[in-house]
């Protein structure tokens, strides 16, 4: 079986057939999936489906990219929604320089202030990194992030800062649909030489769709493609990169059952 570790099931590209894209992903041996919320109506919706569904868990957080917008109250009440026993992580949370909506270091404060939550509820979390890279493994290591690990979500940085994550942060690399794109140099190379102990799958879905549907709207059922592309990079099969992703997801989130 495979999981889906990081997908947007809340977002509104599913409000018209969200059941036949569930069905579509356990018919493709999905059998779990994490939904992520990053800001109030997408969290709400996310502890909306995990009531729902017993195979979907929940990963809250505050988005970065939205960090002016996040109150102390925001994040006392994602703090109390963390003791739900399917919410399994916190997140997505981190950096993103790329677009200007939220200044660095109103970004850096809330980023801070989620990695503390982590760690007062002792769930791993979930990074996002966009054009942010040194700022992001700074801000881990003087938080101590460590103690609670998590996940870099969608990794696009090297080899080099995957192995400062996975050594020195106690962090595992998450791969999705960029790996199976041509030109994807960095997560081809990652994927090639990172053991499969510290790898989990990803869709990131609606987004990021992988070869040969990019360009349309992804979803969970497409995990089968990025672990058969990482199969052919490692020269192993498919089933051996579902066993271990898997196990590797089963223990970083360790309330999923």
């Amino acid at each position: 079986m495979f999981m889906d570790t990081h997908v947007h099931l809340n977002a509104e590209q599913y409000n018209e057939d969200l059941q036949e894209v569930i069905t579509r992903a356990l018919e493709a041996d999905v059998k779990k999936m994490i939904v992520v919320g990053f800001d109030r109506p997408t969290i709400e919706k996310a502890m909306e489906l995990i009531a729902q569904y017993d195979f979907l868990y929940a990963a809250i957080g505050w988005h970065p990219v939205d960090a002016v917008d996040c109150t102390d109250e925001d994040l006392r009440w994602i703090e109390e929604l963390a003791n739900h026993p399917k919410v399994v992580a916190i997140g997505e949370t981190g950096l993103d320089y790329h677009w200007d909506k939220s200044p660095k270091e109103i970004q850096q404060e809330v980023f801070r202030k989620q990695i503390a939550l982590a760690k007062r509820v002792k769930l791993p979390i979930v990074i996002h990194n966009r054009d942010a890279t040194d700022d992001c493994v700074r801000i881990l290591m003087e938080e101590h992030a460590e103690e609670v690990g998590g996940v870099m979500h969608s990794f696009s940085s090297s080899v080099e800062i995957a192995e400062v994550c996975i050594e020195k942060l106690n962090f595992i690399i998450s791969l999705g649909g960029p790996v199976t794109f041509k030109n994807a140099k960095m997560p081809k190379k990652v994927a090639t030489e990172i053991p499969l102990k510290y790898i989990m799958l990803e869709t990131d879905a609606p987004y990021l769709t992988p070869h040969p549907f990019r360009g349309k709207r992804n979803e969970p059922s497409h995990i089968p493609l990025i672990a058969a592309e990482i199969a052919r990079l490692k020269d192993i099969t498919v089933e051996e990169v579902a066993k271990q992703t898997t196990e590797n997801a089963y223990t970083l989130f360790y309330k999923i059952k």
